[in-house]
C-alpha cells in the first residue's frame, strides 16, 4: 500500500529546483541585481557534472562555487547550469545539472535551499555501475549517509 502514497517530498523537491532554474535563467538574462550572489554546492560525481580534472581531484565528492563578481556565460541549458569561472586566474567551463545541486544559497537575502534527493540519485547511479548491470538487491539498499560539511551562513549575513 505504501506505493499508493503521494510523494509530496518529491513534488516539493521538484518545485524548489524550479526556483533555482528560474533564478539562473533570470540572472543569465539580466545579470545579478543589487547585492545578490549565490553559493551553489553540488555533487562532483553526479552524472553530467563537468569540471576540470584538477578540481575534481581537489573536490572528489562535493564542491561549492560562488556566482558573484567574476562569472561568465551563465546559462541554463538542458536542465544544467553552464558557467565559466576563474580558478587561479584560469577560466574554466563548468556544467552542473540542476539535480546535482545539494545547496543553493543567496546570503544577501538570507535565503537557502538544501536538497536531499541529489544524494539519493547519485548513490543510485553509483550502485547501478557494477559489472552485472543489475540494480542492487534490496538487502544491499542500506547506505551510509554521506554529507559534506555544513557551513553556517551567519558569517555572510549583514549585521
Amino acid at each position: 500500500m505504501s506505493e499508493d502514497l503521494l510523494r509530496y517530498d518529491l513534488m516539493i523537491e521538484a518545485a524548489l529546483r524550479d526556483v533555482v532554474r528560474e533564478t539562473v535563467e533570470t540572472v543569465a538574462l539580466d545579470g545579478l541585481p543589487g547585492d545578490h550572489h549565490f553559493y551553489i554546492t553540488f555533487l562532483t560525481k553526479f552524472p553530467g557534472v563537468k569540471v576540470p580534472d584538477y578540481l575534481r581531484k581537489q573536490y572528489p565528492d562535493e564542491m561549492t562555487i560562488v556566482l558573484q563578481y567574476q562569472f561568465f556565460g551563465l546559462k541554463l541549458e538542458d536542465d544544467c547550469i553552464k558557467v565559466t569561472l576563474s580558478f587561479n586566474n584560469v577560466k574554466e567551463d563548468l556544467i552542473v545539472p540542476i539535480n546535482a545541486i545539494t545547496t543553493f544559497a543567496d546570503p544577501s537575502v538570507n535565503f537557502a535551499l538544501q536538497f536531499q534527493n541529489a544524494a539519493d540519485s547519485s548513490d543510485a547511479a553509483e550502485n547501478t555501475d557494477d559489472d552485472s548491470g543489475k540494480a542492487p538487491s534490496s538487502q544491499n539498499t542500506e547506505r551510509e549517509e554521506k554529507r559534506g560539511e555544513v557551513i553556517s551562513l551567519d558569517k555572510f549575513r549583514k549585521k
